[in-house]
């Protein structure tokens, strides 16, 4: 029976524990997304805090695909020190780290990038700006940034690399009818839908090789009209393993998801895409990754000693206790301390990067320490 606190491996990976940080955006990169002394603090604060495996925030691939100020950068050679600078921080402090590469699509942001956002099908994002429908070079040119920087994490020191195929950024919004009304062959019926995630998990696995982890972050459902379904979920699935990827991370909802998404459903519900996950475990053998509404130790050890899944992935309870892992581990069960007010992310917004304001008002601590 697998347990939370054993050693284990993802790919050719080894992983101390169970427990994985999930990536978010730390707001904490300069403008041009290069790596900062604050976010590498971040990073090594993590792991000397004991989690098994540090996923990045999303770092973007190409300039137009950012989507918020602050975020991390992977588009350029010019990234590569302050890549290198934290992953060696990460392994000084005996941790392992995987860059996610991310896309925004439609959401990224014109005033940060200066160009147009870009999506499978013309529409109007959140923020009032216009997307255009990719061309097939576009398409083509993005697959391509995906490989380089998967490359460029590589030769920076990264233990591997997840693709974020996820939360209505671009990958996502290709899988999704709701955003994808293309009638060629990047539209359609699912393994249409799928070519550009598929196309991209090839690139990215011919430039890092066979052995480098490559792990992609999928939706379970979309919670939207027309969107990725449990089902199509599964055969995802499926198709991802087929392609060669070295663990699958399971999480949920888009910006478009409303209350329809069990995260903005109230702070008492838990594992939110329990269910989903193991449908998805009756479908591929590759090790999966869960996130969302894990709060205690004991649903956690849970949930991967009943095979639901291979890692528990935590992302808001370790802005609050970056030790929680630590803890857990020398037995204080008592639940993670986020209560879910998402104010961290409020921080993040007014340029002052992300950190438990919640904490940091009741305790008075310092930045870093959220």
């Amino acid at each position: 029976m697998a347990t939370l606190f054993e050693e284990t491996t993802i790919g050719s990976m080894r992983v101390p524990n169970r427990l994985v940080r999930s990536a978010t955006w730390e707001g904490l990169a300069a403008p041009d997304g290069t790596v900062t002394p604050a976010l590498i603090d971040m990073m090594t604060i993590l792991a000397r805090g004991g989690v098994g495996l540090i996923i990045s925030g999303h770092a973007f691939v190409s300039r137009e695909g950012q989507a918020s100020p602050g975020k991390l950068g992977v588009h350029a050679d010019a990234m590569l020190p302050g890549l290198s600078a934290m992953a060696c921080a990460v392994h000084a402090a005996g941790g392992r780290i995987v860059l996610q590469l991310a896309h925004a699509g439609i959401e990224a942001l014109p005033k940060l990038t200066g160009l147009p956002p870009i999506g499978p099908s013309p529409m109007k994002n959140a923020n009032g700006d216009d997307a255009h429908g990719m061309a097939l070079d576009e398409i083509r040119a993005v697959v391509r940034a995906f490989a380089a920087a998967a490359a460029r994490a590589q030769q920076a020191g990264f233990d591997g690399v997840q693709i974020h195929a996820a939360h209505g950024y671009l990958l996502s919004q290709f899988l999704s009818g709701y955003f994808n009304k293309r009638s060629d062959d990047y539209g359609g019926p699912l393994d249409q839908r799928a070519r550009i995630v598929v196309e991209t998990v090839a690139a990215v696995r011919a430039a890092v090789g066979h052995d480098y982890p490559v792990l992609i972050k999928i939706n379970t459902e979309d919670f939207v009209e027309g969107g990725l379904t449990r089902d199509d979920m599964c055969a995802l699935a499926r198709l991802l393993e087929q392609a060669g990827v070295s663990a699958i991370e399971l999480s949920g909802g888009t910006r478009y998801s409303g209350n329809n998404s069990p995260v903005r459903r109230g702070k008492t519900q838990s594992v939110y895409y329990r269910e989903a996950a193991g449908q998805c475990r009756q479908h591929v053998r590759v090790p999966l990754l869960l996130v969302g509404g894990i709060r205690d130790v004991a649903t956690a050890g849970e949930l991967v000693a009943t095979g639901v899944t291979d890692f528990v992935a935590l992302c808001r309870p370790l802005i609050r206790e970056p030790n929680l892992a630590s803890r857990w581990h020398a037995g204080d069960g008592a639940p993670a301390a986020c209560i879910s007010c998402n104010l961290c992310f409020r921080s993040a917004h007014v340029g002052e990067g992300l950190y438990c304001v919640t904490a940091r008002k009741a305790q008075k601590l310092p930045r870093s320490c959220g």
